[in-house]
This record gives C-alpha cells, sequence and structure tokens, in this order.
C-alpha cells in the first residue's frame, strides 16, 4: 500500500471509520474527489448500527499534484486492503460507490465473490468518456510532462448550497490509468455474483448513459436494480435525491443481511 501522503488534507476529506455490528459497509468516493462527498451517506449507515469504513484513495483529499504521483491500481489496492480487514471484523460486508468508486466496488466483487454480499454504486464511471485517455494512456508519463493537468468538473450538484470538496484539475497521469480499471471490471463482469443496487441521475454533467448500460448488458450473473435520481446531478450522495440513496442502501443491506442483527430498525 502507497504510504500516507503528508500534505495536508482538504477539510472533510478524512477517511472515516465507525464499529457497530457485525454487519460491514465499505464506501468507495470517486476520481478526484475524496470522503467529504460520501461522509453524509457513512455517517447515516453507521447510525442505523452498522460497521462502516470510509477510506481516502492515495492522492485525494490534497492536491492534484499529489495525485498524479499515483494510479488506479493504487486506489484499488486501498480499498481491497479495507475490504479484508471488514472481513476479519464483520460476519458479512456489502460494498458501495460513487462514480469511480462505483469501479472500485464492482471489481472488489469481481475479486472477492465469497465475501461481498452486495454491491450499491451511484452514478458509476465504467467506461472512458474523454476520448482522448486510451490515446494518452500508454505515454501517460510523456503527455504528463507535455499537459500535466486539465480542467476538472467538480461539485455537479443541483443542490446550490453543496460543493463537493474535490480537485478543479485532472492531474494527467493519475487519469490515463483509468481505462485498466474500466476494462478489468468490464471483462470481470460475466464473475459478478452479488446482487446490485444502481442509482443514475438522467442530469449527469460527468458520466454518461454508456457506464450503467454496460453494466446493464454485462452483468448477467447477478440481479441489478435501477433507480433514477431526477432530482440529481453527478455527487447524487450531497444532492437533493440523497436520502433516497441513503434509505434505499439500508434497507438493500438489511434484506440481504443473513443474521438480521445490527441494524436499527
Amino acid at each position: 500500500m502507497r504510504p500516507t501522503s503528508a500534505i495536508p488534507l482538504i477539510p472533510g476529506a478524512d477517511p472515516y471509520s465507525h464499529t457497530g455490528s457485525g454487519v460491514g459497509v465499505l464506501l468507495c468516493h470517486g476520481f478526484t474527489g475524496s470522503p467529504y462527498s460520501m461522509r453524509p451517506w457513512a455517517e447515516y449507515l453507521a447510525r442505523a448500527g452498522l460497521t462502516v469504513e470510509l477510506p481516502r484513495l492515495p492522492g485525494h483529499g490534497t492536491t492534484w499534484q499529489d495525485m498524479a504521483t499515483t494510479t488506479s491500481d493504487d486506489w484499488y489496492a486501498e480499498v481491497e486492503a479495507a475490504l479484508l480487514d471488514l472481513a476479519h471484523r464483520c460476519d458479512e460486508v456489502h460494498v458501495m460507490g460513487l462514480s469511480m468508486g462505483g469501479a472500485l466496488t464492482l471489481r472488489l466483487a469481481q475479486e472477492h465473490p465469497d465475501i461481498v454480499r452486495g454491491v450499491v454504486v451511484v452514478n458509476p464511471s465504467l467506461t472512458v468518456e474523454d476520448h482522448r485517455l486510451p490515446i494518452i494512456a500508454p505515454i501517460r508519463h510523456l503527455a504528463a510532462r507535455l499537459m500535466p493537468s486539465t480542467p476538472g468538473l467538480s461539485s455537479d450538484v443541483a443542490l446550490e448550497t453543496a460543493t463537493e470538496g474535490g480537485y478543479d484539475r485532472v492531474p494527467t497521469a493519475a487519469a490515463a490509468t483509468l481505462p485498466k480499471l474500466w476494462r478489468a471490471v468490464q471483462d470481470g463482469m460475466s464473475g459478478l455474483r452479488a446482487p446490485v443496487l444502481a442509482y443514475r441521475s438522467p442530469q449527469d454533467h460527468v458520466v454518461g448513459p454508456d457506464s450503467l448500460r454496460i453494466l446493464a448488458k454485462r452483468a448477467v450473473n447477478t440481479r441489478l436494480t435501477i433507480h433514477l435520481l431526477h432530482d440529481s446531478y453527478h455527487v447524487a450522495t450531497l444532492d437533493h435525491d440523497a436520502a433516497t440513496i441513503f434509505e434505499g442502501s439500508l434497507a438493500f443491506v438489511r434484506e440481504r443481511s443473513r443474521s438480521g442483527e445490527g441494524t436499527d430498525r
């Protein structure tokens, strides 16, 4: 695992951990974001009695220059370590993710079908939106020297009072490692066994509809349930439909909990 950065964190970007019942939930934030975008969701599940882990992905929540030294392998390693730790402490584990965090959670479920009991994704990012990335990926270090960063699109939220707490620049070198993650998730779809609850905002200005189409088409060996969020943009966990996501994800966990314990009803 990559050493923890000594760079000061963006306010609110701290990881979150809560010890509750034997029912565990791992939450994964998105690309260039931080735990800030997932904290209300994590706290909601913690209040319901669950054991909750919300790690900060390497290079996130600090500066885009810090993130430029990281890759999708680093981000996956971080959430995989958190998953394995939860599995040791809990009787069962569910994974939930926003945007690129959705890709990470799906990959965890593919790689660890014996651990992951259910998956919840919000506007998951599973394919290229910027068609320059596949071209840049093989020469990412050269591309990063020529163009270290590009403008970002953070805080895609309809709720006027909400902000995401993410970067306003996208580090080119880090972004160029996303296609590797997407390919792995797409190629592993037939191995996905855990049921999936997916939330999709039709007015998403960051992730287009192709990602959910891929999920619906290729996740053929599990049950997929899709709910549309008509009053939210990309970062729906901080938007008008946040309560819908929080309540729905808790109901999803309760329905699949073997023990039936550890969630306040």
